[in-house]
């Protein structure tokens, strides 16, 4: 089942929701929510990346992501319905949750 995609009222709903629990906040660009987490080391990223592919796998949602030492850029879309979900968001907000920052 394809999931439905949010319209802009929705993304902009939810975006707020989600910086309000945010130091650093995420933005959208285009039909992405993107941000870049900063980590004290490159075992605390890893570690971070490593509990999101669980997540990921178990949720069948997979984030686009680069990683350069500490540092762990995330890009979420839900190429299914063409732009952000719900799946965006959730996953959105399990980053922040096991981010430590």
């Amino acid at each position: 089942m394809e999931p439905n995609g949010l319209s802009q009222e929705e993304i902009s709903m939810r975006l707020e929701e989600l910086n309000d629990a945010c130091e650093l906040p995420w933005c959208v660009e285009g039909d992405y929510l993107k941000k870049r987490f900063a980590f004290k080391s490159f075992n605390a990223a890893f570690g971070f990346m490593t509990r999101v592919a669980i997540k990921a796998e178990k949720v069948d949602h997979h984030p686009e992501w680069s990683n350069v030492y500490g540092k762990v850029d995330v890009a979420l879309t839900t190429l299914d319905s063409g732009g952000l979900t719900e799946h965006d968001f959730s996953m959105a907000t399990f980053m922040e949750r096991i981010s430590g920052l």
